[in-house]
């Protein structure tokens, strides 16, 4: 059983940075792994996710040049660095794992879908002032 437990949410300014953290206990070294986040009235929508080595990144959008996702297996944690906020990035941050690539082509395709994730945290709360 895998369980994740993100941390390092709070109150910043327009233009702050963040770095949020997901604790994974269990062997997620292998899983796919990934950000969600979702702001009052709006659905759930898809950050960030990473590979199991790192090597393969894939970003949304609205956040590519801004946030960087990252892991550490050796501390079952992953990571996502937030520079240049906005009010608009203002949501609960989950973070999320799933099994593991079958293609690398597979991760790009489905590693923005929240179906392909089996594990979720509790969320973080990230609060952008203006």
């Amino acid at each position: 059983q895998v369980q994740l437990v993100e941390s390092g949410g709070g109150l910043v300014q327009v233009g702050d940075s963040l770095r949020l953290s997901c604790a994974a206990s269990g062997r997620t070294f292998t899983y796919v792994m990934g950000w969600f986040r979702q702001a009052p009235g709006k659905e759930r929508e898809f950050v960030a996710a990473i590979n199991w080595s790192g090597a393969n990144t894939n970003y949304a959008d609205s956040v590519k040049g801004r946030f960087t996702i990252s892991r550490d297996n050796t501390k079952n944690t992953m990571y996502l660095q937030m520079s240049s906020l906005t009010p608009e990035d203002t949501a609960v941050y989950y973070c999320a794992a799933g099994s593991p690539q079958s293609t690398i082509s597979n991760f790009y395709r489905n590693s923005g879908s929240s179906r392909r994730y089996n594990y979720w945290g509790q969320g973080t709360q990230v609060t952008v002032s203006s």
